[in-house]
């Protein structure tokens, strides 16, 4: 619900579980006085303090009025140059100006529906609400927009910003961020998910120090270093209770997150596109487009963020046909064959795969031009019908007679400098003339800004596609931005080539997604280089990481699960000794493990033991007779792997509390071991429900809890249902 009262001057947003507030002040300044928990329509800026201090300046308009200053009042929307010296959203001027805004409120309107951004991602849904508020800089016709969207019940708010050039010169932004909040506290902690590539997404919590901290990306991608989604919160916010908010950025480029304490109170927030060499040209009555942040606000815990966010994210940002369906239990063939493979061999791969009952192979890295290892052949996207044996429909068509779908890897934002591609367009590639250029995996990186880049990838889509019947497409990109040089546009690109190229990476995946609205896409970036709510919007799963061992992957999924919903998180059954770390356990724990996610493998089952198939089987069966509740259930952090040296613990509650899933894997062993206890969590308290053979209250199951099984083995696992009577 949105409000505006024009006695008071003051917008309200009101969701089911939290207040947003902001009031035009006597100036025009849009001043943000509340957002927290639910309360009323109240005028909240009595809180603010006016006071003469020392180096805070008055604004325009202000005169000698000493009490009044932009550089402690709390402000929707901070810009360089009104003598506010915190952390801001907007630097920008007029060609040959000094970069200097000083935005007034101009008008407002409220409006039905979501507001969608051109070429962006964005939250979508008709029982949404937008409130538009439009600044006016106090001297040149510089205009920004603030877009507020609400999912009242969601308890959802998201935030963007466009800012539109009026005036008869051209205006250069240096610096666009999406939203920013002054909190009024000052003793808040944040929550990121810090990682590098097979570490992703590991839980960091710290208290917020004076001063400005920043988490970011300058990789041309969201990045395996830090992820585009902050929490924060109180000292004493626990998964169950207290103060927290989420913020996640719906972006896959580099971007930027700041936190800043001030010197007087407060903590502001900002977020947005890195501005790291960022510059953007508008002309007269051009725009420029933030991307969209999302906010949800709980006074419930971080349980209760989760499962928001998650509903939220399932039902009003995800679009994929396949976002309601049952997805396809895959097997991929590249920790079986990596580039060695033929016909032969896949074929073998998919008759062993039907036998333990999987309805899907996926065809990895090295199918097409002359791959036969990573040092050539991307961007020549034919099959290699020599390697093959066939064609790829041949192929295809077999593995359909056998009863399975087919899958293939596509890496169409790179290109290997020994390749027909490259030969024929260098002037494609992002290098800088003159230089070697900084090679990742021994490949260059497209020029995405380039119109015809964009058509060359439709093109090759649509004859690989076209070419056999193909239902699932796992998309990789597999190194950072470096170089950033556009042969297209040499003088005024390098400033914008990173938010051009995710902008071409939107195009190119929103062509795909309306025109094969059937094809199932997992995103992936070496892994979880480019895990972010941005990417949700074009692929229903992302590839979680890299590094399939079940036991780091219960950090990595740990993690995850505080922005994302654990069904967009691929995640499979892989060898043993692991690949990454050499790491021996069991079948039994990899399938358990792997059933956190869109649950799939990952290795040759010729060489497995029979026992090993057997379990494979009975994983199979329960995933398929569960699978609703895996997917759709609410999922809880029963214990954290990074607090429990002794064994990790989550669970599934179906959305209509009749059953549930817990699931353990213990990760230490000891002589003489104390019982292990966990407690449920999301069940009705009242009911009854049965756990193997006997009957128990949803009060004793959430107080008293269960005692888990004892581990029979190093790295043992467990999954223990419940359902109501």
């Amino acid at each position: 619900m949105i409000k505006f009262d024009k006695k008071t001057k003051t917008f309200t947003i009101q969701t089911k579980c939290s207040t947003y507030q902001m009031k035009i002040d006597n100036y025009g300044v849009l001043l943000h006085t509340y957002f927290g928990v639910s309360t009323d329509d109240s005028d909240y800026s009595y809180l603010l303090v006016p006071e003469d201090r020392g180096f805070c300046g008055q604004p325009s308009g202000a005169g000698n009025e000493r009490t009044y200053s932009m550089d402690y009042y709390p402000l929707e929307y901070p810009v360089h140059g009104n003598g506010d010296y915190r952390i801001k959203c907007l630097k920008a001027n007029l060609t040959n100006y000094v970069p200097s805004l000083d935005l007034r409120f101009s008008e407002y309107k409220i409006s039905k529906g979501k507001y969608q951004l051109t070429g962006l991602p964005a939250m979508f849904g008709e029982e949404a609400e937008t409130l538009e508020v439009i600044l006016k800089d106090l001297y040149e016709d510089i205009y920004v927009h603030l877009y507020y969207g609400v999912f009242e019940q969601k308890n959802v708010i998201t935030r963007a910003a466009i800012i539109e050039n009026k005036s008869k010169k051209m205006l250069e932004i240096k610096r666009a961020m999406s939203m920013c909040i002054d909190f009024m506290d000052n003793d808040m902690q944040l929550i990121h998910f810090y990682g590098k590539h097979a570490c992703e997404r590991q839980f960091e919590r710290s208290n917020l120090v004076h001063g400005i901290t920043e988490i970011s990306s300058k990789r041309g991608t969201s990045s395996h270093q830090h992820n585009p989604y902050i929490i924060l919160c109180k000292n004493d916010t626990t998964e169950y209770s207290g103060i927290c908010c989420g913020i996640s950025l719906l972006y896959s480029g580099s971007y930027q997150i700041q936190a800043e304490v001030a010197q007087i109170e407060g903590t502001r927030i900002v977020c947005g596109i890195d501005d790291d060499e960022f510059c953007w040209t508008l002309q007269k009555g051009e725009t420029f487009v933030t991307p969209e942040a999302v906010m949800f606000y709980t006074d419930k815990g971080f349980s209760d963020l989760s499962n928001g966010l998650k509903k939220a994210f399932e039902q009003n940002l995800i679009r994929s046909w396949w976002k309601n369906k049952k997805r396809p239990i895959l097997i991929n063939n590249w920790e079986a064959t990596y580039f060695d493979f033929d016909a032969k061999k896949l074929l073998s791969i998919a008759e062993k795969a039907t036998d333990i009952g999987l309805d899907m192979l996926v065809l990895d890295d090295g199918w097409f031009g002359k791959r036969n290892d990573d040092n050539s052949g991307l961007g020549d996207w034919y099959a290699n019908e020599q390697k093959l044996g066939c064609s790829l429909k041949e192929l295809v068509e077999k593995i359909n007679q056998m009863g399975l779908k087919f899958g293939i890897w596509v890496e169409f934002e790179m290109v290997s400098e020994d390749s027909d591609l490259y030969r024929t367009h260098p002037e494609w590639a992002m290098v800088i003339p003159g230089r070697d250029p900084n090679r990742g995996r021994n490949q260059l990186v497209l020029d995405l800004s380039r119109q015809e880049v964009k058509q060359y990838i439709m093109n090759s889509i649509d004859d690989i596609l076209s070419s056999a019947n193909i239902e699932y497409i796992k998309w990789d990109m597999n190194r950072s931005l470096d170089n950033l040089y556009s042969f297209a546009d040499p003088q005024a690109a390098q400033g914008t080539i990173r938010h051009k190229y995710v902008l071409g990476l939107y195009e190119v995946l929103e062509y795909v997604v309306k025109k094969y609205p059937q094809i199932l896409i997992e995103g992936c970036s070496g892994g979880g280089g480019r895990f972010d709510a941005g990417m949700l919007y074009y692929t229903p799963q992302i590839w979680c990481s890299d590094n399939t061992d079940a036991i780091e992957r219960l950090k990595i999924h740990y993690g995850t699960s505080f922005g994302y919903p654990m069904s967009t998180v691929a995640s499979h059954v892989s060898e043993c000794p692991n690949e990454q770390n050499n790491r021996e356990t069991p079948f039994k724990t990899r399938g358990i493990c792997a059933m956190q996610g869109a649950f799939g493998y990952e290795m040759d089952l010729s060489v497995i033991s029979e026992e090993d198939k057997k379990c494979a089987k009975e994983q199979i069966i329960i995933y398929n007779q569960h699978y609703e509740l895996f997917q759709k259930g609410e999922y809880y952090r029963l214990s954290s792997p990074f607090q429990n040296s002794d064994f990790t613990a989550w669970s599934y509650v179906s959305e209509d509390k009749k059953s549930a899933v817990l699931s353990v894997v213990y990760t230490d062993l000891h002589g003489n071991p104390s019982p292990m206890r966990v407690k449920w969590k999301g069940l009705l308290k009242q009911a009854v429900y049965e756990l193997n053979g006997e009957k128990y209250t949803g009060y004793a199951l959430m107080n008293g809890g269960i005692v888990l099984p004892k581990p029979q083995c190093n790295y043992d696992a467990a999954m223990i249902f419940i359902k109501q009577v």
